[in-house]
């Protein structure tokens, strides 16, 4: 989880996946860049490796405080870490994954992982963010008192 302070107030880094089904969905849909930890690799450098194909950024030196694991609704478990650091949100480039669409069509078609990206004081992250994301965002604030 990127965050940075702005006029005194946290703002973290939330991302909105692509593709069509969330294409028309915004409060509870965003979420921090994650993805999937390779065969023998650590939780922080696999979060360090999704972040730069979720987003085209690297994330900043540490120091960096380990978040407590989630579970998203779908069972996805989450290892989450907070560094602080500062990005362009229109500057994402996302990696792309492809999926048949229209459905039953037989057609395959690309996709952003990502469409786009935006930085968010707390109070508005916890409405955008997926509910199961959501204590994150406290965990953040105890981690960086």
């Amino acid at each position: 989880m990127l965050y940075r302070y702005r006029e005194g107030q946290i703002q973290v880094f939330l991302v909105h996946p692509g593709g069509p089904f969330w294409k028309n969905k915004d409060e509870g849909s965003w979420m921090i860049p994650k993805g999937e930890i390779d065969e023998g690799e650590e939780a922080l450098p696999a979060a360090q490796r999704e972040f730069r194909e979720e987003t085209g950024f690297e994330l900043p030196e540490p120091p960096y405080h380990a978040l407590p694991t989630i579970k998203q609704a779908g069972g996805k478990v989450v290892e989450a870490f907070a560094v602080e650091g500062n990005c362009d949100p229109e500057q994402i480039k996302s990696n792309t994954f492809e999926m048949e669409w229209p459905p039953k069509s037989g057609q395959q078609q690309a996709f952003p992982e990502i469409d786009r990206a935006a930085w968010h004081q707390l109070p508005t992250a916890a409405r955008k963010m997926l509910k199961s994301q959501r204590p994150l965002l406290n965990a953040l604030e105890e981690a960086i008192k």
